[in-house]
């Protein structure tokens, strides 16, 4: 894995998941209380020992950068790095990056002065653990150009991914990025070949990228100098590379979820807290996945009756009822709450006994979820200042809303509070 190159694609704006993303870009946005986006892929790369790793970032890149500075630090003595990559305005490149392969191409002259033998591209925004090593081994067995990891899929999603076609011996043979009617219908196969059984076939007959690929690194740097304006992998990258390039695929069998919209984000976090197993567990000694370390102290409940629910560092919780809930570091909630279903960002800092008496004598809302506050299915971001008796409960059964002026948005049903929101006493939303 010493040959092995990560580069890891920060995305675009964000647009999907709004307001998350107002203030940061996508990988930095907090995730189960405690870690963010991007410790998944940068965790998964140093559980399977490929420590040279770069991220490419576009868009509100300054908390990611704080993050993966005070994160990932490696010895002096090895030659491991986690290094942020921004989008740069050059004499060669006068463009921001216009898609996947455009940001790889504008950095290329760098990731050519590694002695690597492969250059494994991955995505900032899925929840999954994979040991990539396999997959580069893979890639190596069966002697691919490219190989990109696929997972079975059913018709309901099928259209939001890149499909194919693959032979007896797991080549691709066809690819389509996102088809939609006919040409969807055209991509379905039989993934009992994959090993599925016959049920599983029936309802995922359907073979979709993940956004994960392995390339060689001299033949990367043929097709982006050949197609100098192609700009995205899955869209045309790949697809012409099709025509002549030996380009495999790897079965991904394990929970794996792009969570790149606020619905996907919202279900994949309340999912950690189902019982007996969740889909995706972060109690794995064997392949842990790493955030910062910051020392805080343990969460303090008095008198509250919590159930399903995960909670992160330093929270203070009095007199409470949560059920099926996520509650990020630092969260507050005082007396008389009822939080069900929603996913609380906690704090950035802690407000001090003083700093929130001075602040109730001058009409501000302190940090936290003030008494009496009932919330249900809502993403609270960090350093909210919910007030008393207030209740955020999506009580007209609105599925879309932009109120950015009064501190919140609704995505799909869902309450999203923006980051630093004031919801003063009493509101109903």
């Amino acid at each position: 894995m010493k040959k092995v190159l990560a580069i890891i694609l920060g995305g675009g704006a964000g647009t999907r998941l709004y307001p998350l993303t107002k203030l940061r870009a996508k990988p930095a946005v907090p995730l189960a209380g405690k870690y963010r986006l991007i410790d998944i892929p940068v965790s998964n790369c140093i559980n399977s020992e490929i420590y040279k790793i770069y991220v490419l970032t576009q868009f509100n890149s300054a908390s990611l950068n704080r993050h993966l500075a005070r994160t990932y630090s490696f010895s002096g003595f090895h030659e491991g790095f986690v290094e942020v990559l921004a989008a740069q305005i050059t004499p060669e490149n006068p463009n921001w990056f216009q898609g996947t392969a455009d940001a790889v191409r504008q950095y290329l002259w760098l990731f050519k002065e590694w002695n690597v033998t492969e250059l494994l591209i991955l995505s900032g925004d899925h929840l999954y653990r994979m040991d990539y090593a396999k997959f580069v081994q893979r890639h190596r067995d069966t002697g691919a150009d490219i190989t990109i990891s696929v997972l079975p899929m059913d018709e309901k999603r099928a259209s939001d991914f890149g499909l194919m076609k693959i032979d007896g011996d797991g080549k691709i043979v066809d690819f389509s990025e996102k088809p939609k009617g006919d040409a969807l219908k055209q991509m379905q196969v039989d993934t009992m070949s994959l090993g599925l059984s016959a049920d599983e076939a029936k309802q995922m007959p359907y073979i979709a990228s993940m956004g994960i690929y392995v390339f060689n690194t001299d033949v990367l740097i043929d097709l982006l100098k050949k197609y100098p304006d192609q700009t995205d992998f899955g869209k045309e990258i790949i697809p012409a590379a099709a025509v002549d390039h030996n380009i495999q695929a790897y079965l991904f069998n394990g929970y794996w979820e792009d969570i790149g919209t606020i619905e996907a984000f919202y279900e994949a976090n309340l999912a950690l807290t189902q019982q007996p197993q969740p889909p995706f567990s972060f109690y794995d000694e064997k392949a842990p996945i790493y955030t910062r370390g910051r020392s805080l102290p343990p969460t303090k409940m008095l008198n509250c009756r919590v159930t399903a629910t995960m909670m992160g560092d330093g929270c203070i919780i009095k007199d409470c009822q949560i059920n099926h809930s996520v509650l990020g570091i630092r969260t507050r909630i005082e007396s008389g709450c009822s939080i069900q279903d929603t996913l609380l960002m906690g704090a950035d800092f802690y407000q001090t006994f003083e700093e929130r008496e001075a602040d109730i004598m001058r009409g501000i809302v302190p940090i936290g979820i003030g008494a009496n506050t009932t919330i249900r299915r809502a993403i609270i971001d960090k350093n909210a200042r919910i007030g008393r008796d207030v209740q955020i409960i999506n009580k007209d059964n609105v599925q879309e809303a932009e109120r950015e002026e009064l501190g919140f948005y609704i995505r799909g049903g869902i309450v999203v509070t923006v980051k630093n929101a004031t919801i003063p006493d009493g509101i109903v939303i």
